[in-house]
């Protein structure tokens, strides 16, 4: 057994009810004295509960899907003018790549407060859009230094957008297994990720102001999120990328629908890793313990629900395959790509194979 495994430098607080004095305790050890809150309009009432009694210098709330360049600018300028010398994000994905693009090019520390399952906090991947191109990258610089993770703030995330943004962390998991930088650590975090996303993510959905659920899946986020950030982009994310960015997609819910149909084409090139996937769900085959799950959660079913329209699959292949990882688990075509494509436009069956 031979690899190479980073493990990055981040601190974890980890408990319900306690964001609050969490954020206070950690903007202190920072040393901050003038935060640049960035949290969306809709998480104005979080932002505020989590951010009493600290020095908030500006309150940002210019937040957009996918990270607009020009947004990003905005940004910018404003943390600039408000002289801020931290950041702190309450949200989703959205949220945090913003404060993420901030500290890209100011280098101010980032304390992130998930509000969703996105997984973007625990990674030092950076992703913006210009037109109908999203472009990522890894910088040390935009790895957020502390991650508040707090149950209670993600309670009132519907349950169709938790179940979406916890597909989501799962495709990390799954992606992690095969991805360029995939190893044997990377695979046990993805491993009790998707073991502990099977188990949360239905009790998100029968009882969704429960605690229980909202741990398990706020937990298993970041598994798959450190998992994710080690192994890189693996071919789900890659096709998710493109069609987020050219087609402007709705983040999570893409990631919902491409994931079982990556997975039914991968999965036969991949014993070892579908050996693993399967048993995390407790199920004999990786796809069928997916499809039992989806079908547990009523799970986004094909990209035609949110706007991609088939007659852009043959571009959008096209723009997928020069961004193909090297060493995905199996040859991957143009033709491959189309099919897999029209399948998760039309929400085909994936178990009858891609």
């Amino acid at each position: 057994m031979r690899f190479v495994h980073d493990s990055l430098p981040q601190r974890i607080c980890f408990g319900s009810g306690e964001a609050a004095a969490s954020v206070r305790r950690e903007i202190e050890n920072l040393g901050a004295s003038r935060v640049m809150v960035i949290a969306a309009e809709a998480e104005a009432d979080l932002a505020a509960q989590v951010t009493a009694g600290l020095p908030v210098a500006l309150r940002h709330d210019d937040v957009v899907m996918h990270v607009p360049v020009e947004v990003a600018a905005r940004a910018r300028e404003a943390a600039a003018a408000s002289g801020a010398d931290a950041l702190l994000s309450v949200g989703g994905g959205s949220t945090t790549g913003l404060a993420k693009a901030v500290a890209l090019t100011t280098g101010l520390p980032i304390v992130a407060v998930p509000t969703t399952y996105a997984g973007s906090e625990a990674t030092p991947v950076w992703g913006l859009t210009e037109g109908a191109r999203k472009t990522t990258g890894i910088d040390p610089r935009v790895l957020p230094k502390v991650i508040v993770y707090d149950a209670v703030l993600t309670v009132t995330l519907p349950v169709p957008m938790s179940v979406a943004s916890g597909l989501n962390a799962l495709a990390h998991c799954v992606d992690s297994m095969w991805a360029p930088g995939a190893d044997p650590v990377n695979a046990a975090f993805a491993a009790e990720g998707i073991r502990s996303l099977a188990a949360g993510l239905p009790r998100v959905v029968t009882d969704p102001f429960g605690l229980d659920g909202r741990e398990h899946a706020l937990y298993a986020a970041y598994l798959s999120a450190a998992a994710f950030a080690s192994a890189g982009s693996g071919l789900h994310h890659k096709i998710c990328h493109v069609l987020g960015g050219a087609y402007n997609l709705p983040h999570a819910q893409t990631h919902a629908v491409v994931l079982p149909y990556v997975l039914a084409f991968n999965a036969p090139a991949a014993p070892e890793a579908e050996r693993r996937i399967a048993a995390a769900f407790g199920a004999g085959r990786a796809t069928d313990g997916l499809h039992a799950l989806r079908a547990e959660l009523g799970a986004p079913r094909a990209l035609a629900d949110y706007g991609f329209t088939e007659d852009a699959i043959g571009a959008a292949a096209d723009a997928i395959l020069p961004a193909v990882p090297p060493g995905n688990p199996r040859e991957v075509t143009a033709g491959d790509l189309r099919r897999l494509l029209r399948a998760a436009w039309s929400g085909a069956d994936p178990r009858e194979g891609i």
